[in-house]
């Protein structure tokens, strides 16, 4: 069964109704034969990412970049996981208070090293998530999710 691996940094309300967004759209009823798997960024391993068939990220942008706990994840895992997972396909949200082009520039530049595949658009959100952020969200899990089960 293929795996959907989620990496996230929600250590506010508002990254947490983005996540919660992404979760049901991945898990939605209409999403069959894929498994979810979420892990916490500071506790995501280089074995999580290897069992997975594809990835969804999620964090807030800090100082201009993306959250330390992300950068974290992808420092223990970029080397073990550099030969094994190019080609796989991702997505990835983005919160920030003003604005978040530095952590889309740092995940874009670091998910093109792995060799993986963007299988949806970026969702990036200034300010508080309104309903068009969280639909998005929503969006964006089930259609990385959905290209699992088709095999994409």
């Amino acid at each position: 069964m293929p795996t959907l691996l989620i990496v996230h940094h929600t250590p506010s309300p508002n990254c947490r109704a983005l996540f919660e967004a992404a979760v049901s759209g991945a898990t939605t009823p209409e999403i069959e034969g894929v498994r979810v798997v979420s892990r916490a960024a500071l506790s995501a391993t280089a074995s999580d990412v290897l069992e997975a068939d594809g990835y969804l990220l999620g964090t807030p942008a800090n100082l201009g970049y993306m959250s330390g706990a992300l950068k974290h994840f992808f420092d223990q895992v970029y080397y073990p996981c550099l030969d094994d997972t190019r080609g796989r396909p991702f997505g990835y949200y983005v919160h920030g208070g003003n604005d978040v082009t530095g952590a889309v520039r740092a995940i874009e530049s670091v998910t093109t090293g792995l060799g993986w595949r963007r299988a949806a658009g970026p969702v990036s959100v200034t300010g508080a998530p309104g309903k068009a952020d969280t639909e998005a969200c929503w969006e964006l899990g089930a259609t990385v999710a959905a290209g699992l089960m088709s095999g994409d």
